[in-house]
């Protein structure tokens, strides 16, 4: 085909597609907000599912638990998949059969139905996701990926955030028994749409070398995942006091995968997950780190504020929702002036957003926790502004910079692990902080105020800790300075002066 009559969606010989690498980008920036969305907009529609399927509560919160597992599982595999054999068909792919187990979730007639639909949909999410920060390694450069970062950071911190508002609000529109169908349904004209968009602008790339499939990686990694996160998603069931002995059992299959992996590695085999990018790629091990310690404490902080202000307060769902709309507001906001400010002022940004996270969040808890009920709420909601802006001040910056120096041919799988971190991190805090909350309670005050400031005030220090990490590494930068890239060279390509 001739240069001057190439499709959209045809890369150039750089591999990034011409003026629509902008429009592509929307299009995987809307697929990621939608899979994401999906971890917490079921949430409030629990109730009303167990109703109406007649089910139990603990086969019920596999609806949420079953999809969060199977999301961590698929991710560093198909990021993998994805550098060999192509990002755009495993991500047209994911997505298809995302919008597919959609309509079987929504219109399952069983409890059963439905939580294999959501498992289902779980890994078409976890394929998905790590083809999303590797299309902006593959389109852009330079200054532009910085601001292609700010905005997937956008995504990825405004998602959660906004869950239980959207689920709120379709709740309240869709009434009626069958409303939490609605749920799922309302995927599939966005998916549709996405994936005509997709097929027409994703470049198309020639797949990297295929090699042969690092199995026994691929079984060392999934089980120790699923031995580490299955306690936790099955934490309301008494997974934790059942299942305690799968955390050193994964503990150790973890660290086996990692000396398979620089076994593999040493033998010039193709590692699922290439040891270099933690040992040799600048960035990479200490924001992979940050991200799953801040997600630690930043993904349980959402479900401890809806039982606090639907159980403690009487809100509804989608007034419970709308309460923490300023922290969404100033995430998405901050999110993209990001991307414009990273490049200038590094790790320092998000040591900054960190600060304003923890002061926003304690100040929350505090307000929340012993201020009078009847103004205690609004109090709030301009410390909530502080911690979402602080937040979109640390999500977007942080993934450009653990990712800006991975080669291309690796940011599948290096967006993958970042992404199973965040997840793995999640899966703790969502079962770390709602039990603390719980904890509280039982204690035999029945003190939802207390208890709303402890569980946060624990969210407060898993990011602190990550606080710590984002200190030692700006002091580290410090001392070096980078050499500026010309806009056709990838970061990967530059190298690091000392000073």
């Amino acid at each position: 085909m001739k240069p001057s009559r190439r499709q959209p969606g045809t890369a150039t010989s750089a591999g990034r597609p011409g003026p629509s690498r902008w429009h592509a980008l929307w299009v995987t920036l809307v697929a990621g907000f939608m899979i994401l969305l999906d971890v917490t907009i079921v949430a409030v529609a629990l109730p009303s599912m167990q109703r109406d399927l007649g089910a139990s509560p603990a086969s019920v919160q596999w609806v949420v638990s079953g999809y969060a597992l199977t999301f961590a599982l698929a991710l560093v595999l198909a990021g993998r998949l994805g550098d060999a054999i192509g990002r755009r068909r495993i991500f047209l792919g994911a997505l298809a059969a995302f919008v597919l187990c959609s309509v079987a979730a929504g219109a399952a007639p069983t409890i059963t139905v439905l939580v294999i639909a959501r498992m289902a949909q779980g890994i078409a999410s976890g394929c998905l996701a790590p083809q999303n920060s590797a299309l902006i390694q593959q389109m852009f450069t330079g200054a532009e990926r910085a601001r292609a970062f700010g905005l997937f950071g956008a995504i990825v911190g405004i998602s959660s955030a906004v869950g239980p508002i959207t689920g709120g609000l379709i709740l309240a529109l869709a009434t009626g028994p069958q409303g939490w169908r609605w749920i799922f349904f309302v995927n599939v004209p966005i998916g549709a749409v996405a994936l005509v968009f997709g097929y027409r602008l994703l470049p198309r790339v020639a797949p990297g070398k295929r090699g042969h499939l690092d199995l026994p990686g691929v079984a060392l990694l999934g089980c120790g995942v699923l031995a580490v996160m299955l306690p936790l998603v099955l934490a309301d069931s008494g997974g934790l006091r059942r299942l305690w002995w799968l955390f050193p059992a994964g503990a150790a299959l973890l660290i086996g995968f990692g000396w398979w992996e620089r076994r593999v590695a040493a033998h010039g085999g193709q590692p699922l997950l290439d040891p270099r990018l933690i040992t040799e790629t600048r960035g990479y091990a200490t924001g992979a780190s940050l991200a799953t310690l801040y997600f630690m404490g930043f993904s349980g902080v959402w479900i401890v504020f809806a039982l606090f202000f639907q159980n403690g307060l009487g809100y509804s769902p989608l007034q419970s929702g709308l309460a923490v709309t300023p922290f969404a507001v100033g995430s998405a906001g901050a999110a993209v002036v990001a991307g414009r400010l990273v490049e200038r002022m590094g790790r320092l940004l998000t040591v900054l957003g960190l600060v304003g996270v923890i002061v926003g969040l304690a100040a929350a808890a505090l307000l929340l926790g012993f201020a009078p009920p009847s103004v205690a709420v609004w109090a709030a909601l301009p410390a909530l502004l502080v911690g979402g802006i602080g937040s979109g001040f640390v999500i977007s910056p942080n993934v450009t910079m653990t990712l800006r120096d991975v080669p291309v041919r690796m940011a599948g799988a290096a967006g993958g692990a970042l992404q199973t971190g965040q997840r793995l991190g999640g899966a703790v805090g969502t079962a770390a902080l709602p039990g603390a909350y719980y904890l509280v309670l039982a204690s035999g005050r029945d003190d939802y105020r207390l208890a709303v400031a402890a569980s946060v005030g624990l969210g407060i220090a898993a990011i602190c800790a990550a606080l710590g990490i984002a200190l030692i590494e700006w002091r580290s930068d410090r001392g070096t300075t980078a050499t500026p890239c010309p806009p056709e060279v990838a970061h990967s390509h530059c190298h690091a002066t000392h000073i």
